[in-house]
């Protein structure tokens, strides 16, 4: 397939003429690029088609596009940082500009850049206090598992829990699917192979005592586990 960059810049121009600013970004971009890599790239025009969103093939590529306007763009961005998971801010600050023909693009990759820096907002303590029930109530169904599907479940949802708690206590942002390994990965990198490591190994070959050691390891940092006693007022 053709240069990525190059082929971005060519169907933004091709799809979206009087584009503002346009940014590529993704594993595309990385050393993490594989055969199925897509180019994931943010358009901002100043009315229709935005607000949308298409997937296509543009020359063998993959291609998501996420079309805003600048509005659209600022109501996104404080929607997803109420999830402490912005994959927009995340696309804006880390990717590389395409197109900028009168300074938005600067200027939004410049307020992406500072508000991922500043990360999300911290946990309350009723919600750590309810993620630590549920992580803590789901160790106990771990425990006493007995049917091998029923643990496949457990211990791929129990990992995605604990990853993300791990994660707002640490006050990092959060990701969906692969990137939520990658930003623990880089959050905290031993506690990430701890996790992962030990689920593997529980999925594998049903043994689930390191990967319950690695989930307490994560509530003890929430504060320890939380069941007898624990209410909602």
């Amino acid at each position: 397939m053709d240069d990525p960059v190059l082929t971005a810049r060519e169907l933004v121009q091709e799809r979206f003429p009087a584009a503002r600013a346009a940014f590529l970004a993704g594993s595309v971009l990385t050393h993490r690029r594989t055969p199925t890599s897509d180019l994931d790239i943010v358009v901002l025009l100043d009315g229709p088609p935005a607000p949308s969103r298409e997937n296509l093939v543009y020359r063998g590529w993959p291609v998501e596009l996420f079309v805003q306007t600048e509005a659209v763009w600022h109501g996104f961005a404080d929607q997803e940082t109420a999830k402490r998971n912005s994959p927009l801010l995340a696309m804006c600050a880390e990717g590389l500009l395409l197109v900028d023909t009168d300074g938005l693009g600067a200027s939004l990759q410049d307020e992406a850049h500072k508000r991922w820096a500043a990360g999300p907002p911290p946990l309350s303590d009723r919600e750590r206090d309810h993620q630590r029930y549920v992580l803590t109530d789901l160790l106990d169904d771990l425990r006493g598992c007995t049917d091998p599907a029923e643990r496949a479940y457990l211990v791929s949802h129990m990992l995605q829990r604990a990853s993300e708690l791990a994660l707002q206590v640490g006050g990092h942002w959060l990701g969906g699917g692969k990137w939520l390994s990658r930003r623990l990965a880089a959050a905290d990198p031993g506690l990430h192979r701890a996790l992962s490591g030990a689920a593997v190994r529980a999925l594998a070959a049903g043994e689930t005592k390191d990967f319950a050691a690695a989930v307490t390891r994560v509530l003890d940092l929430a504060g320890g586990p939380l069941w007898d006693g624990y209410a909602i007022r």
